[in-house]
């Protein structure tokens, strides 16, 4: 619900607001300059002696307006000619013109009513209604995504559109509600919506009938620092009846021009008070330094529109449109997603048209919109979770479990949790480990026992579909076909083959780099943007599922790189590893940005052995900066799989590359890439102590052999591989 509240005012509404948005950041430009260009009174200055000067060289003034800028402004009749100028408090003289400014006011016009009256200023409340609601929604799901309010800023994940989308609305939110908040306040004053609320002194009838008592010698100007100024009206010339009229920040009164005294008060009320508050706030007048700071956020807008249009094109792509999703509600089974890449929405969109056809009322949504009180029909609760790294929530569960533990108690209404993940990795199916633990914790009654689905085995899942059936009663046959990514054709232009004598041929494959179209790269679809870490999938011919490898190239370097190893019977290796420069496959790009080196200057520790030195490698190539690397690189035999051995001499030479250390397990004496830490125990505590961060990639046994290693070469600084995790600075890619 949330989410469609955000999403289509913002995309219905879009060219609108950002009218209103780019319209309102131009404006709030000028209330700045006019306070830098203004001539400012000096301190202590009272109206009365400003008005003294000015009536000296304006001996018509009829008016003399301040503006919340500090601007003093006259205006006069001379000879029957009327006159008006910026005055210099300090002589009362004028120095400039007060003609407005005409881009300011075209531009006023624009942003209030769209040069279209009435019906223009209300076109604009409606722009302002809806970035209110896309302002409020938004927040919301920003906190659903970082798993909370108090995780506000917590370090995003995903795809380039959908984090600057995310990290641009952290910044500008709480400009965009007070924006359109005082720009709603205000159209509903102009269209009399709201209570005038205002105090203005009756017109006294009784005067001195007296004129010319000098300005200088009148107790409330004197009283009255320029400071306060608002506006102070002379009486008509030849009138004695008439009288002043000052105007200030603490109320309107009436002075006697014939001894100065004040005939009447009336005070600011709380209303008036309120209203010129929500002046200020909108516009910047009186508080340029804010106004600007607003205008700032306002250009968060048209980013957040555009990036906002990419993440929608990019979930219309990535994940399957669910016909007939029940509100949360109305619905008998809820089913909620959490996933990382996307293809765990295919199987909950395969299991919602099954139940559906059997005559189930399905409300699908995300894991982090967990909210048991809106379940106010259901009967249970299907969780489908897969897992991102070493356990982690994935993009759509984040906060999934601190909304669980936080609970007084579970749903009153039966749990099945089932993993998706591939059993090559080590935390294979964590995350949803982790929710039916926490869920048997909070005792969450059982409807099914946790299973998993291993490398979306559509076979796997039609196993659990009967048996979900056999629980509810119903007869199920789950058939899911898996979507698969768009993919690119890429052509292989060389290879370089190593491992032949210890019985583990391998090879380099550099394929070229495709074309990517102006709007691929504005979207950073297919492979117009990529870095090294970066997985590229691979669907043998044949097969059902891809296969992920890591990219040993970014887009910079101009090609396409990895490293295949030719494992037995595997299908994908073999058939890559037969390529021929020339021949082409079909290729889907996977962002990886947990596994990056970051754009700080701290030194890498790269770790890493046989197939795992690919990315690793590739961070050395793109190391142009100098940025110390000191890498760790596990091999069988320096003479059959030294991968990149021709490379690294020139990468150290070029500073890329500080220090490699090699460890060779097939040699005379075995030594592994954990053996060649323990030996530079020393060097590489020191490195971690002074904020290193460790990357580590390869086989999920060496992994937990250097974890191991690194436990225990830390012993003596208080540090420990989780403390490390915990703070981002040791990541692994593990297989």
């Amino acid at each position: 619900m949330i989410r469609a509240l955000h999403r289509w005012p913002g995309l219905l509404a879009l060219a609108l607001v950002t009218i209103l948005a780019l319209s309102g950041a131009a404006l709030s430009v000028f209330p700045a300059a006019e306070r830098l260009a203004a001539p400012q009174a000096e301190t202590g200055l009272t109206v009365a002696a400003l008005a003294d000067r000015i009536q000296t060289v304006y001996p018509g003034v009829e008016q003399i307006r301040r503006s919340p800028s500090g601007r003093i402004t006259a205006y006069w009749f001379d000879q029957g000619a009327p006159g008006a100028a910026v005055i210099d408090p300090a002589t009362g003289e004028g120095v400039a013109s007060a003609d407005p400014n005409q881009a300011e006011r075209w531009l006023t016009n624009l942003h209030r009513s769209l040069f279209l009256g009435d019906g223009g200023r209300i076109a604009m409340a409606a722009g302002a209604a809806a970035m209110l609601i896309l302002s409020l929604s938004g927040a919301t799901l920003v906190a659903r995504r970082a798993g909370g309010w108090r995780h506000w800023f917590a370090r995003l994940r995903g795809p380039l559109a959908g984090r600057l989308h995310v990290e641009i609305a952290r910044i500008a939110v709480v400009g965009l509600v007070l924006s359109s908040t005082t720009a709603l306040w205000m159209t509903a004053s102009t269209f009399d919506l709201l209570p005038d609320g205002g105090a203005i002194p009756a017109m006294p009838t009784e005067v001195s009938g007296a004129t010319g008592f000098a300005l200088e010698r009148m107790a409330t100007l004197q009283q009255t620092p320029v400071a306060e100024l608002r506006e102070l009206s002379f009486p008509y010339p030849g009138d004695a009846t008439d009288v002043f009229t000052l105007k200030t920040d603490r109320g309107t009164g009436y002075l006697d021009q014939g001894d100065g005294a004040l005939l009447a008060w009336a005070g600011l009320t709380g209303w008036e008070r309120v209203s010129e508050t929500v002046y200020m706030l909108h516009t910047g007048q009186g508080a340029a330094t804010l106004g600007l700071v607003l205008g700032v956020m306002a250009l968060g807008v048209p980013a957040m529109g555009a990036t906002g249009v990419l993440i929608w094109l990019a979930g219309r792509r990535g994940r399957p449109r669910i016909r007939g999703n029940q509100p949360a509600g109305r619905a008998e089974t809820i089913l909620l997603v959490g996933s990382e890449g996307g293809s765990s929405w295919g199987f909950a969109a395969t299991l919602h048209a099954a139940l559906t056809q059997a005559g189930q009322r399905v409300h699908v949504g995300p894991m982090s919109g967990f909210a048991p009180e809106r379940y106010t029909n259901a009967q249970r609760i299907i969780l489908l979770a897969a897992t991102y790294g070493d356990g982690a929530a994935p993009a759509s569960a984040k906060g999934f479990l601190d909304r669980l533990n936080a609970t007084d108690r579970a749903p009153n209404v039966p749990l099945a949790v089932l993993g998706f993940g591939d059993r090559s990795f080590p935390a294979y199916c964590a995350f949803a480990k982790s929710v039916a633990t926490a869920a048997e914790a909070k005792g969450w009654p059982e409807l099914l026992a946790l299973d998993t689905i291993d490398r979306q085995s559509p076979q796997d899942f039609a196993r659990w579909g009967r048996a979900l059936g056999d629980a509810l009663g119903i007869e199920l046959e789950l058939s899911h076909r898996p979507v698969q990514p768009q993919t690119t054709t890429l052509t292989l232009v060389s290879r370089r083959d190593y491992g032949a004598e210890v019985q583990a041929p391998t090879a380099i494959l550099r394929f070229a780099l495709p074309h990517a179209s102006l709007w691929q790269r504005l979207r950073g679809a297919g492979f117009a943007r990529f870095h090294a870490g970066d997985l590229i999938g691979i669907l043998p011919e044949g097969g059902a599922v891809p296969r992920l490898y890591s990219l040993a190239s970014g887009r910079r370097d101009g090609f396409i790189e990895i490293v295949v190893k030719k494992h037995p019977g595997g299908l994908c290796s073999g058939q890559l590893t037969a390529l021929e420069p020339g021949d082409t496959v079909s290729a889907f790009l996977r962002p990886n940005p947990g596994f990056r080196p970051g754009r700080c200057r701290a030194p890498l520790i790269l770790i890493g052995a046989g197939t795992g030195i690919g990315p690793l490698a590739g961070f050395a190539r793109g190391n142009t900066r100098g940025r110390p690397i000191h890498l760790f690189f596990g091999m069988r035999h320096p003479d059959s799989d030294f991968f990149y051995g021709e490379e690294f001499p020139g990468w150290q030479d070029e500073g890329r590359v500080t220090r490699l250390v090699t460890a060779v397990s097939r040699g005379a004496r075995p030594h592994y890439v954990q053996d060649a830490l323990r030996g530079e125990a020393a060097q590489v505590a020191d490195l971690i102590c002074n904020g290193a961060r460790v990357m580590v990639c390869g086989g999920r046994e060496m992994a937990a052999g250097v974890a191991d290693a690194l436990a225990e070469l830390l012993v003596p600084t208080g540090l420990t591989p989780a403390v490390l995790k915990a703070e981002g600075r040791y990541v692994e890619d593990v297989y």
